[in-house]
């Protein structure tokens, strides 16, 4: 556009202006405003740059309203997730179903972010709740709701929007007594179709307190329940359980997921511990005693064989140790971590019967799972694309397992006699999943009150009939 810079002929401002204010204002400051208003009407009229100032505040308006939409995008997602924090708190609270279980709920909703009196978070967790209908003749309810006093807010304040508040809640309950969720400290997966999956005999003095034990076949209880809260089986149960549930839905395999984070194998040969005389012994890099501190990752190609006792001080938040084709021989030894240290064992390899991919050695296994990382909660790991060489017998006293975590051993026949015990330095919680297991003698599970300290997620399934309601 052509602009043309006109003069209006007519009043002279500068004059108007000059004999208003001849008293009030300086000689030079009178002059000054003189040019500046004889100018003005002919700034008026002028129309370069009209475009400019019309797209500066049309542009203002449209990046008010993008920022806008990212907010409103930000605080979608925000509701979200704390919709599912108080859907898995209220889940939680339920299946806790004692004194603790506000504590509970507020320990995993701190895990999706939210803990309760900071940044404007209040979690509220309640029980003994008059149920939604049609189920409102119950009151054995537990209802979570999780707040945000004020919504991340990033670009909507230019437009005068202010932060809303969010919140989320959930309730959970049972219809007439049904459907409940039930945590296992057991989980028998049954892949080799064992029946049952779960066999006691005798067992007098076995105690699974405060937990409970799952088969996706049957469950057979030989003189003792174990004193499970809950014995579930798919197949029949015949005597597992202070509460016995036959014909439970099939439990599928809550930790398979995690072989995808297993160390790649960097192993070029896997040294045996010698079978005969003239067998060569192992290297020193396989024989472990005293202290040891190792890195986040430690790979073993071959046995690994304690010659004494034996402490590691890990990396943080745990070490992973991996063995690859080859046993964790503990020699009648102890392998232990050193206190603020945690350990994840990892079995890897080739499924074969030329390896061993488990504990031997009638020693004992002494700690705590890591607490938060890739592996938080699990101890011991077999790689589920193993299925032989894999069995444990004897587990319990021989080795003991003083462990506080997760058991993986998706495809092991388990014989487990003796107790397992808390590790020296972690919380009391422990959790088996194997294909199938016989319980003997003096088997003995600590109770599972310290689980959400110890990091560990135990598996879970729901008997028809639970409903949750957001």
């Amino acid at each position: 556009m052509n602009c043309i810079f006109r003069d209006i002929p007519g009043r002279d401002y500068g004059a108007w202006i000059a004999r208003l204010t001849r008293s009030l204002v300086p000689a030079p400051m009178l002059a000054t405003a003189a040019r500046t208003f004889r100018w003005l009407p002919k700034f008026a009229q002028d129309e370069c740059g009209a475009i400019l100032i019309i797209m500066a505040l049309v542009s203002a308006v449209l990046i008010g309203l993008v920022g806008l939409a990212i907010d409103v995008g930000v605080w979608y997602r925000t509701q979200r997730n704390l919709q599912n924090a108080a859907d898995s708190a209220a889940i939680s609270a339920y299946l806790n179903g004692s004194g603790t279980f506000q504590s509970e709920a507020k320990a995993v909703a701190a895990r999706y972010g939210y803990v309760d009196g900071q940044n404007g978070i209040t979690v509220s967790a309640l029980n003994n709740q008059t149920c939604p209908a049609p189920n409102q003749t119950h009151t054995n309810c537990y209802s979570v709701t999780i707040t945000l006093a004020q919504a991340p807010q990033f670009f909507s304040r230019v437009m005068g929007v202010r932060s809303p508040s969010l919140s989320g809640s959930a309730e959970t309950g049972t219809t007439a007594g049904k459907g409940q969720i039930h945590s296992y400290c057991l989980l028998a997966l049954a892949g080799s179709a064992t029946d049952p999956a779960i066999l006691t005999n005798g067992a007098p003095k076995a105690d699974m307190s405060n937990c409970s034990l799952m088969s996706n076949t049957g469950a057979t209880c030989h003189g003792h329940n174990l004193n499970a809260t809950y014995g579930d089986a798919h197949g029949t149960n015949d005597g597992c359980g202070i509460t016995e549930n036959s014909d439970a839905p099939v439990v599928p395999d809550p930790y398979a997921y995690l072989s995808s984070n297993i160390p790649l194998n960097t192993c070029g040969s896997y040294p045996q511990e010698p079978a005969k005389k003239k067998d060569p012994a192992l290297p020193a890099s396989n024989q472990w005693s005293g202290a040891k501190t190792i890195g986040s990752t430690v790979i073993v190609c071959g046995d690994l064989q304690l010659t004494g006792n034996t402490t590691l001080t890990t990396a943080s938040p745990g070490s992973v140790l991996v063995i690859e084709n080859g046993q964790l021989d503990t020699n009648g030894y102890t392998l232990q971590t050193a206190s603020g240290s945690a350990l994840t064992v990892i079995f890897s390899g080739t499924s074969g019967s030329s390896y061993t991919h488990a504990t031997t050695g009638g020693g004992t296994l002494d700690f705590p799972a890591p607490t938060s990382g890739t592996w938080q909660g699990m101890a011991i790991y077999q790689d589920p694309a193993l299925t032989s060489g894999v069995d444990i017998s004897a587990a319990g006293n021989s080795p003991t397992w003083d462990i506080t975590g997760m058991v993986y051993l998706p495809h092991s026949s388990v014989t487990f006699s003796g107790a397992v015990n808390k590790s020296s330095n972690g919380a009391s919680c422990f959790g088996l999943v194997v294909d199938n297991i016989t319980i003997n003698g003096t088997a003995d599970i600590l109770e599972t009150g310290g689980c959400i300290a110890a990091g560990v997620t135990l598996p879970s399934a729901a008997l028809p009939g639970l409903w949750l309601v957001r």
